[in-house]
């Protein structure tokens, strides 16, 4: 065969190339199609059984020189692209997403504002138990120029029996204390009905980690004018972290910080599994700040320092950690909170590595 048959041979490939390219867009584009419509009829996008009919389809006229096979499993790569395709546009729809709005959302609270690229530190007890504990914790705080404090007054926990918080006292008391510290105040609400209670309190609503997908309660949040921190849920993918953002953002409340806090694995060495790829992927996907709760991620106190110099150097905003004046009598979560001078050196040396506090 001479060179100039080859090179015709060539041309035809080329132009059978350019032939399925348009052909798999104006695929991608029917699928798009049909997307829009499972939507509308609430169908969810990927249907294994059509998968399969469309796999014997071409099995079963398959004439070579390709083996069924091979055709088969190009197929599912193009089937796998188009169900990519769909979710991206799903993505894309969302008002959390970088593609809805590029700039970063810089999240104000009083003095402090999450997002606008200072790496800041949110810390406190893990329960309020007494306005003298709260307020040891807060001057530590403010000694080294903090001014975001966080404290349980609802306390969802998994044993029924464990302590459940003071509720409404504890709230009161984090506001007397932030009064008196010149603080702000971040704590959970658990109940769709507290929020408008809680708003009197505190500065930042947090919905923990087992709520993130307790609708009722995103929606309601979503009406305030307060700011909502956003936990991760223990066993959440980030497209439903995302989703449960978009509950929020689509009810009203666009001031939304999101927390990685670890979810649940097979590993037993920590509490949870700091999943520190979440903050880029977060960062890059959607538009709002993150932190990161190295103390419910690790659940160790040994583990603090080296996964919040990590949370920093990754990007994240800030960073979430536990402190109690004495951890040993905690009425929860006694192994993962520091005392106040283990929390001294902790602020000292994340100094070295980015975070910013008001220290003069």
């Amino acid at each position: 065969m001479s060179t100039a048959e080859i090179d015709k041979l060539r041309i035809k490939v080329d132009e059978i190339d350019l032939k399925l390219r348009d052909m798999l867009n104006e695929r991608a584009g029917l699928v798009k199609d049909i997307s829009r419509l499972k939507k509308v009829h609430g169908l969810p996008s990927f249907d294994p059984i059509r998968e399969r009919e469309m796999l014997n389809h071409i099995a079963d006229n398959n004439e070579g020189p390709f083996e069924t096979g091979t055709l088969q499993h190009i197929f599912k790569e193009i089937f796998k692209a188009g169900l990519e395709l769909q979710e991206n546009d799903h993505r894309k729809a969302l008002l959390v997403s970088r593609r809805k709005k590029a700039e970063d959302t810089i999240v104000q609270v009083n003095q402090d504002s999450i997002g606008d690229g200072i790496q800041r530190l949110v810390a406190g007890p893990c329960s309020v138990e007494s306005y003298e504990q709260t307020a040891r914790v807060a001057e530590s705080l403010k000694k080294h120029g903090l001014a975001l404090l966080r404290g349980g007054a609802f306390k969802p926990r998994t044993s029924p029996y464990d302590f459940q918080g003071l509720g409404l006292e504890g709230l009161k008391i984090l506001k007397r204390v932030a009064d008196e510290y010149n603080l702000s105040v971040i704590s959970e609400i658990v109940s769709p009905k507290d929020i408008e209670t809680a708003e009197e309190y505190i500065d930042v609503i947090q919905i923990g980690a087992r709520n993130m997908q307790n609708f009722e309660l995103l929606k309601e949040a979503g009406k305030s004018n307060k700011p909502v921190l956003l936990k991760r849920g223990l066993a959440a993918t980030i497209e439903e972290f995302m989703n449960a953002a978009e509950y929020i953002i689509s009810s009203g409340n666009e001031n939304i910080i999101l927390c990685e806090r670890g979810i649940r694995t097979y590993e037993r060495a920590t509490r949870n599994t700091l999943d520190i790829s979440a903050v880029p992927i977060l960062k890059q996907e959607t538009h709002l700040p993150v932190l990161v709760d190295v103390t419910h991620s690790t659940g160790r106190r040994d583990l603090l320092l080296p996964t919040a110099k990590a949370a920093l150097a990754i990007g994240a905003d800030g960073i979430m950690a536990e402190v109690h004046p004495d951890p040993a009598v905690a009425l929860s979560d006694a192994a993962q909170q520091m005392d106040l001078e283990q929390f001294d050196q902790f602020v000292e040396q994340l100094k070295k590595y980015g975070l910013h506090t008001n220290e003069k």
